[in-house]
């Protein structure tokens, strides 16, 4: 099945506390953050151009689902980083290494989910930023990219 319904209906039946959002990203215009498109849910958390802005202190997860695309494949490899930010500052970091020789086809897809649970205060702006935007896929299937955050309580 599609990945980011199963997500969707998962996180549905979380308890969370009110606080929730679900966004679409896709490649920035000017910039290695990632852009926000206006579709998805967004309750109790201010959802901009780049960022999610919190409106309620407590301890979230935030998540993000994003698919590659290395059209042309090489034998030397790709350090491809992810960073959230809170606040434009690195709040959690991951480094993959793809493309290498002993995994390279002429086209390589690859999907990378991750997780970070974090106490966030209120007016912290959330975003995503990648080192390599250009290999974000929004062309091949499957090409859904999600940026979510979760509050799950308000103690840490």
């Amino acid at each position: 099945g599609n990945t980011t319904e199963d997500y969707l209906r998962i996180l549905q039946n979380v308890p969370t506390k009110r606080a929730a959002a679900y966004m679409r990203v896709s490649n920035p215009v000017n910039s290695s953050k990632l852009s926000l498109v206006e579709k998805g849910i967004c309750e109790d958390i201010q959802c901009k151009n780049e960022e999610l802005v919190i409106r309620q202190q407590g301890l979230y997860l935030i998540y993000c689902h994003l698919n590659f695309h290395f059209p042309n494949c090489s034998n030397s490899p790709t350090d491809l980083k992810i960073e959230f930010l809170v606040n434009d500052k690195v709040n959690r970091q991951t480094l993959s290494t793809w493309c290498a020789s002993e995994t390279c086809q002429e086209k390589t897809f690859k999907t990378l989910f991750q997780l970070h649970l974090t106490y966030l205060n209120v007016k912290d702006r959330i975003s995503v930023t990648l080192n390599y935007p250009k290999f974000l896929n929004e062309i091949s299937l499957p090409n859904e990219n999600v940026l979510g955050v979760l509050r799950y309580s308000d103690e840490m």
